[in-house]
């Protein structure tokens, strides 16, 4: 078993976490300037993105460089992973490869303090990666705990590049939160995602 073969009515029971829906999660959060570079950039490449409309597309298209574009506000203090193997507990199933991983150390040869796990909805389908990001943010806290990393929160990111939906794991408990969050507004997806990597 993988990460990519937990459902979201099988991950609670499987894993010992419990899972609410919650809507504005994240309402508080202000949208953050970002550069000319991004913008540009999604201005040229989203609508290319869109119209081949594969996982591929949008995940080097769009959701890379809002992914890079957070990075470099955080001036090289986190780290970014794409397609990185993470292998935690293979007991349990959480094992395999993640789309991306975004990680507090600034150490980028290997992973260290995973805080944010990002998953590319399959066939353009939000509730298609719902279990799999919460087996992955399982994995990361379980990481985090065995490397006596501090860290209270681990997020989650399911999207489809044009679609960002967020999730929060705390202790036992995962909050789904039911709000999407639209490429038009990417001030506010990377002022939550800064948020979220900030804890």
């Amino acid at each position: 078993m993988s990460y990519n073969q937990f459902t979201i009515d099988s991950v609670g029971n499987a894993l010992g976490v419990s899972i609410k829906d919650r809507t504005n999660l994240f309402r508080d959060i202000s949208p953050i300037a970002y550069s000319d570079f991004l913008k540009q950039a999604l201005q040229d490449y989203s609508p290319i993105a869109l119209a081949i409309g594969t996982e591929k597309s949008r995940s080097e298209f769009i959701i890379a460089p809002i992914l890079f574009e957070l990075k470099r506000q955080f001036t090289e203090q986190i780290s970014l992973f794409s397609g990185r193997e993470f292998n935690v507990d293979a007991a349990e199933g959480l094992t395999g490869y993640c789309d991306f991983l975004i990680s507090q150390s600034p150490e980028q040869l290997f992973i260290q303090a995973p805080v944010v796990t990002v998953v590319e909805a399959k066939n353009d389908n939000i509730k298609s990666g719902f279990g799999q990001c919460v087996a992955e943010m399982v994995a990361a806290q379980r990481f985090n705990q065995r490397q006596e990393n501090v860290i209270p929160a681990v997020y989650g990111v399911i999207t489809t590049g044009s679609i960002w939906q967020f999730l929060r794991l705390q202790s036992t408990t995962v909050d789904i939160d039911l709000t999407e969050y639209f490429l038009n507004d990417v001030g506010k997806i990377l002022g939550i995602l800064k948020h979220c990597v900030a804890g």
